[in-house]
């Protein structure tokens, strides 16, 4: 089943490994809000955007921590456009794929599955084919860090609710996490323990049907 996602679109769907986040696109747009960054915050999106579209295979490791402050970790695997892996570590149960048109999340234990339009989730604004700076998205904030800054986008179309925090570090410069709010100002922030660009990426990664169809007997929900 495929759900247009609620303004309570769950913490899950929302942390969604959102794996993604190096592959931004429509990132960062000129928009009214963008207008008002200065010079060297654009200088900083501009530095930021130049690192994501370099990252078109990734793979790594991270560590989720959700509103209510539990953690869980798991591996993160990206390829642009649109893909994206999030494989949780047992006892979570939890599988979030990114195919480049549906967001669906598996959950082993509660034998759920959802699936969600990506262009319906913030994953949207970092999976696109191509990082664009004239439309899109909204810069909303460009904050400087002890050792590096992070960037505030949401979409500009409204089309996706809540919004997102990428995070990167200098020296040398890297994506080390992202953080996503969504419309009740509920946060899951996604914390990477390594990011490593690769190639040759299995697209079966990045393929997830519903478990529940491919049982005999049992009725599609």
């Amino acid at each position: 089943m495929i759900r247009t996602p609620a303004p309570n679109l769950t913490r899950r769907s929302l942390a969604l490994g959102l794996a993604a986040a190096p592959l931004a696109g429509g990132l960062f747009a000129a928009t009214p809000a963008a207008a008002q960054l200065s010079a060297a915050d654009k200088a900083l999106v501009d530095k930021a955007v130049a690192y994501l579209e370099g990252l078109s295979q990734a793979k790594g490791a991270f560590v989720q921590t959700d509103p209510r402050g539990v953690t869980t970790q798991g591996q993160i695997y990206l390829k642009r456009p649109g893909k994206a892996r999030f494989d949780y570590a047992p006892p979570s149960g939890l599988l979030v794929v990114s195919d480049g048109d549906l967001v669906s999340i598996a959950n082993e234990k509660l034998k759920t599955f959802e699936s969600y339009p990506l262009g319906a989730t913030p994953l949207s604004l970092f999976l696109a084919r191509q990082i664009r700076l004239d439309r899109g998205v909204q810069v909303t904030r460009v904050s400087r860090l002890a050792d590096g800054f992070s960037i505030t986008a949401r979409d500009g179309k409204k089309e996706a609710d809540g919004q997102i925090t990428l995070t990167f570090a200098d020296a040398p410069l890297r994506l080390i996490g992202w953080t996503i709010t969504d419309p009740q100002g509920q946060s899951t922030r996604i914390r990477l323990t390594s990011l490593e660009k690769v190639s040759g990426l299995d697209e079966s990664l990045f393929v997830l049907k519903d478990p529940r169809n491919l049982r005999p007997g049992r009725a599609r929900m």
